[in-house]
């Protein structure tokens, strides 16, 4: 069978919750990355495109209708150019991108763009349907923009506590300290920013028509910790021990991103960056899902024949410090060569955007540093995490 390669990336900046891209529809921001990563591709008919698969976690607003083929269309490519839209929450768009690579490698599509979208500020509040019309009571909007809602009754109690809480039970589990959590985002903070200073995103970020944002939003150079020891925990009161603030957890965000992949005689006109070389999917109990890319990222691995002492770039998506924190610790491996170029906590974590986010950045990081192997990680809610190993293709 053919290996399946990355050959470009491309995203939007990520903004702010109610920031600079809350007017941006997510179709919109959607076909913006779409763009962007052919753009990269100059050599490529678009007609010659197989599939384009593309993750949303929420798709109850303007994302609603198959937005991987809303993408498509608002990007001018052909109308025979086929879309799906498909979600495992967080890690959607790498999904999208697993199942990208598959299909190269089974036959199916010799060129595939992978990709996702999510736009936090524009996801909307829902209300259930009532099962006759006209109901007498009240009805409650419940907001789609992240988390548990409209839970089944029949789910255990200790399923569905907050995404916050299932972290702070991981931060008792494993002893992470609030002060190891706020290191580890000023961290975050310090590194994108020195990595946008440097230049490095600039082959990767694309412009949004009619928004004047050049870079991530949320990045506050300059963060220490002592700024945020001040601040409260967020899920669980001092008193309750709270380690978990604004400051050490991913914020809520708008953007989009993509990869193009292609088998590796597919004559685009370009080398390719990397092969995807292994793929792992884990679940666990829906409150430990931060830990799950422990054994997702052991498993794609594996299926690389290679070790954690081979790796050489990790990418490793930031929900949450502790739940960071207590992967990297988990793996052994060097902190350093995790997130170099900073993580989601600064950077942002537009749930169905950040898995293709991570996969292009490592190959671009790979690119740069001439390393060979690398991996990226995202844990996913309800309690599952996907992994990808990449090759470096030089």
């Amino acid at each position: 069978m053919p290996d399946a390669y990355l050959y470009a990336a491309a995203r939007t900046p990520f903004g702010r919750f109610g920031g600079a891209l809350s007017d941006v529809r997510p179709d919109d921001l959607a076909a913006t990355a779409l763009a962007g990563v052919l753009a990269r591709v100059p050599d490529l008919d678009p007609a010659r495109i197989g599939d384009v698969v593309w993750g949303n976690a929420n798709g109850a607003g303007e994302d609603n209708r198959n937005v991987g083929r809303m993408a498509v269309l608002l990007a001018g490519l052909p109308t025979s150019v086929p879309a799906t839209t498909v979600n495992r929450l967080c890690g959607s768009s790498l999904d999208a991108a697993i199942m990208g690579a598959r299909a190269i490698e089974v036959g199916d599509a010799e060129v595939v763009v992978a990709g996702g979208v999510e736009s936090m500020t524009r996801a909307p509040w829902v209300f259930p349907k009532p099962s006759r019309g006209f109901p007498a009571g009240n009805v409650t909007g419940v907001s789609t923009t992240l988390g548990w809602r409209l839970v089944n009754e029949r789910m255990p109690a200790a399923w569905t506590v907050s995404l916050g809480e299932g972290n702070e039970l991981l931060a008792e589990r494993f002893a992470i300290s609030r002060e190891r959590q706020d290191e580890f985002a000023v961290r975050s903070h310090d590194l994108a920013d020195a990595a946008w200073t440097a230049g490095f995103y600039d082959e990767l970020v694309v412009p949004v028509a009619g928004v004047d944002l050049a870079r991530d939003e949320g990045i506050r150079p300059g963060s220490s910790t002592e700024r945020l020891a001040g601040l409260k925990p967020s899920f669980r009161t001092v008193e309750q021990g709270g380690t978990i603030t604004a400051a050490n957890a991913s914020p809520l965000n708008d953007g989009a991103s993509a990869v193009l992949l292609a088998s590796g005689d597919a004559g685009l006109g370009t080398a390719p960056l990397a092969r995807v070389a292994g793929r792992g999917v884990h679940a666990l109990d829906p409150q430990d899902f931060g830990f799950a890319p422990v054994q997702a990222a052991n498993r794609a691995l594996a299926r690389a024949g290679i070790g954690w002492s081979d790796v050489g770039a990790v990418e490793l998506n930031e929900a949450f410090a502790v739940q960071s924190l207590a992967c990297v610790d988990a793996w052994g491996i060097d902190p350093a060569i995790v997130n170099t170029q900073g993580g989601a906590i600064a950077i942002g974590h537009p749930l169905g955007a950040s898995g293709t986010r991570i996969l292009g950045t490592l190959a671009h990081r790979l690119a740069g540093s001439g390393e060979r192997w690398g991996v990226a990680a995202i844990c996913i809610g309800v309690g599952q995490a996907l992994a990808v190993v990449l090759e470096n293709a030089a």
